[in-house]
């Protein structure tokens, strides 16, 4: 009998952890040999555990799936990396995924089908042995992988613009909700989670960083007023001056929320309202 395939997941999202974590175990043959929560945990753990592939989430704060392959390289020349299959939410990253030889892509939610046949070809390639296996990144892949890297970094999170369907995925109470963006007051983000504020509700987003949800907004309509909070314009009741000529916004939101203006976004404001 052949040893179990080990793996790692590596995403920043719990739910997605659990997710994977949960459908791995039920197909069996498959060791986890850990977990990690982001790209800097991502580069030890592959070092130290060497598994056979790694689940590797493509979006994630500070270094994301394709930096992290960078940086492994980068790390050990003459290592090899393990099978990788990227995780992701955003379809136009599945061509770029086998742009740096990914063996497969899953697209979230999982698809269990879809895990088991990503499975088997990892299996296919592990067996192969490492001398038939693409495991590692060759020359030109790494090239593409460097245009990459440049290309998300120059256009922001996602390489290709997330179209704007005029609603907000808001989760509260267990449920999925669609918001019109107009009805949004104001987002935040604390502790890795961004919230969505309405008159009526109030919940989390499913993106991961507000440059995300941006993408989503009408440009025209919201503000990045502070590094952590996006603020729909039409719904500002109050212009506070604040401590050192800054200001504060108070919202019109059930508790009339007072959200801080970053200096850097004081010309900004001055603009919005002839201040």
């Amino acid at each position: 009998m052949s040893a179990p395939l080990t793996a790692l997941i590596i995403d920043d999202e719990p739910l997605a952890r659990q997710e994977l974590q949960y459908l791995l175990d039920a197909a069996g043959d498959v060791q986890v040999l850990a977990v990690g929560t982001n790209g800097i945990e991502a580069v030890q753990l592959i070092r130290t555990h060497k598994p056979d592939v790694i689940f590797l989430d493509v979006q994630m704060p500070g270094l994301d799936g394709f930096a992290v392959l960078k940086k492994v390289l980068a790390l050990d020349k003459k290592g090899r990396l393990p099978q990788v299959v990227f995780a992701t939410a955003y379809d136009q990253y599945a061509v770029r995924a086998f742009e740096v030889n990914a063996v497969d892509y899953l697209l979230k939610p999982f698809d269990k089908a879809r895990l088991v046949k990503t499975l088997d070809k990892v299996r296919v390639l592990v067996a192969a042995g490492a001398e038939n296996a693409p495991s590692g990144l060759d020359t030109a892949a790494e090239a593409k992988l460097d245009a990459l890297l440049r290309m998300v970094e120059e256009r922001g999170v996602a390489p290709v613009a997330t179209p704007r369907s005029g609603k907000v995925v808001v989760r509260a109470q267990n449920r999925l909700l669609l918001v019109d963006q107009k009805d949004v007051c104001f987002a935040s983000i604390e502790g890795g989670t961004i919230s969505v504020v309405t008159k009526t509700v109030e919940g989390d987003s499913n993106c991961r960083t507000l440059e995300e949800l941006m993408e989503q907004l009408d440009p025209e309509a919201f503000w990045r007023a502070h590094r952590s909070f996006v603020v729909n314009i039409q719904h500002i009741r109050e212009v506070v001056p604040w401590f050192k000529s800054s200001y504060q916004l108070r919202m019109d939101d059930r508790k009339n929320t007072e959200i801080p203006v970053s200096r850097s976004q004081t010309k900004r404001l001055r603009e919005l309202f002839n201040l």
